[in-house]
């Protein structure tokens, strides 16, 4: 956390270098959910740039006193809210049963340990478990990955939604109740 405020700090001061350093730190963890909210590696790339470029020309106004990949991953739900917008996707109520979507994500399995056998048994469980997340309703499935996938905490999240602690708490729980139907289903 500190060492972030040190790169904040940095960049600020004109260091590109700095920059950089926070990119390669939250590349990937910040790709991984884009992608998992958007389905589509390539879109979730694309997002990850905006995203970062977004966090760059608002640094400024970065507060030490927050996390910083709060304050990232605030910026990126945000840039996912504007985008479901922008597509005009409809809604679905929780009570409602929904379409499975496109397809799945493609698993990314371990290469080191397991036989072949178990790496084609996994990526058939984490296919399974990608179809099953993409049936969660977004606002549900987000709060999911944010908190099963990133691992933030509640009150992380609960900043990055701007959602009271106990909202966040209900909803991670209606996520996985529903993926749990889900998956008992399949």
């Amino acid at each position: 956390m500190t060492e972030d405020r040190q790169l904040v700090s940095k960049a600020l001061g004109g260091d590109r270098k700095a920059f950089e350093m926070i990119v390669r730190k939250y590349e990937q963890p910040l790709t991984s959910y884009l992608g998992r909210m958007t389905g589509e590696r390539e879109a979730a790339l694309d997002f990850a740039q905006e995203v970062f470029l977004k966090a760059y020309c608002s640094l400024a106004s970065y507060r030490p006193a927050f996390k910083f990949s709060t304050w990232l991953f605030k910026i990126a739900s945000n840039h996912m809210i504007d985008h479901w917008r922008k597509k005009k996707l409809p809604t679905v109520s929780i009570d409602q049963p929904v379409d499975d979507g496109d397809g799945p994500l493609t698993p990314q399995v371990p290469d080191p340990g397991p036989s072949v056998a178990r790496k084609f048994e996994l990526a058939e469980i984490r296919q399974k478990i990608e179809r099953a997340l993409e049936s969660v309703p977004e606002a549900l499935r987000e709060l999911f990955i944010l908190r099963h996938v990133n691992e933030f905490s509640y009150e992380e999240i609960a900043d990055i939604k701007s959602l009271p602690v106990g909202t966040v708490k209900n909803r991670v729980f209606q996520a996985k109740e529903l993926l749990r139907k889900r998956m008992e289903a399949s």
